[in-house]
């Protein structure tokens, strides 16, 4: 075995996705300004029409149009979620997830008003991820095994991946891959929205300098930020990020957390991320800090508390919206 075959570990091929070289389509996103032009005067459209000149530059098309979008959730359990860190519960992430399957919970009937199709991927509920504040959160293999598997979001060839996440303690663990990532102290990035009582924040801040302790030295690289105090939830929808840039298919952000996946991967490599946008910004002071490290403008505020799909599901419509003014017209 040579040298470099030994040397060579799971996280290599993500990083070699991360790095690899995508060119977006400028052609058909500049025949979107040329349109708006031709509409109006120059920032008529405002946010609309960036996001349609966005589209068209991502899925290499004009008109640029959304015929098949993917609302792809990703639910997973914490080692730490019984530390008093979450509001929720794991019980509660199954019953979400029985809820979204079964079409009865709220999310279900927007993602059927605005026309995207939910897939929900159930990330090991009953195995929660280790206690990160006593050992990695996975194993390298066990996290880049979760990252490829985020890449079957992509299955169905969408032409707009919508991400969110469902899991007691996500926000927590995306604090702490927020600190690794940012630096600044855990009360900062652990800072929620209005309606976290402040016993809550309090431990979820315990728990991130706990973390922050035990893997200091071994948080500088953004996969292995992402390995030892992260979650199955961040890694999947890392490589549905990677893999929908592959392919080519603009990416709607959530909340908190999924930002912190994109960021992950801006770390990585910034172009890495161009084809990503947030949908919104949540009430959660941290999500609002998250979005201006990585230079990204959410396209709505609709002051949830929280993410959970909503707002990128939410974002769909009016991104349908973005490209009504077009498609009246010749599609080239």
């Amino acid at each position: 075995m040579s040298d470099a075959a030994s040397s060579a570990t799971p996280f290599d091929d993500v990083r070699d996705l991360a790095m690899r070289r995508i060119e977006p389509d400028e052609k058909d996103a500049e025949r979107v300004r040329e349109a708006l032009l031709g509409m109006g005067r120059e920032g008529d459209f405002g946010r609309l029409g960036e996001a349609a000149e966005w589209l068209a530059r991502w899925q290499g098309r004009y008109p640029p149009r959304i015929e098949n979008a993917t609302l792809a959730l990703f639910a997973g359990a914490h080692g730490i979620s019984g530390d008093q860190v979450s509001l929720s519960s794991d019980d509660n992430t199954k019953a979400k997830v029985e809820d979204l399957r079964d079409g009865k919970a709220p999310l279900s009937a927007i993602a059927t008003q605005v026309g995207a199709n939910i897939r929900v991927f159930e990330l090991a509920i009953e195995q929660p991820t280790a206690d990160f504040t006593a050992e990695p959160a996975m194993t390298e293999r066990e996290c880049a095994a979760t990252i490829a598997y985020g890449f079957e979001a992509l299955e169905g060839n969408p032409d707009l991946l919508a991400l969110g996440v469902i899991g007691a303690g996500i926000g927590t663990s995306a604090a702490a891959v927020a600190c690794a990532l940012y630096g600044g102290t855990a009360d900062y990035w652990v800072r929620p929205g209005p309606m976290t009582p402040k016993d809550v924040s309090g431990a979820r801040t315990e728990i991130v300098n706990a973390a922050l302790r035990h893997h200091r030295g071994h948080l500088d690289e953004p996969l292995e930020a992402l390995r030892c105090v992260g979650g199955r939830e961040l890694a999947a929808c890392v490589g549905a990020i990677l893999a929908a840039r592959i392919q080519s298919v603009p990416v709607v952000l959530d909340g908190f957390a999924t930002t912190i996946a994109a960021g992950i991967v801006h770390a990585m490599n910034p172009d890495a991320v161009s084809h990503v946008l947030p949908g919104h910004v949540t009430r959660r002071p941290a999500h609002e800090a998250a979005l201006e490290r990585i230079g990204m403008n959410p396209l709505l505020s609709f002051e949830f508390n929280t993410g959970g799909g909503m707002g990128s599901a939410a974002a769909v419509g009016v991104l349908k919206t973005a490209c009504a003014p077009f498609l009246g017209r010749q599609a080239g």
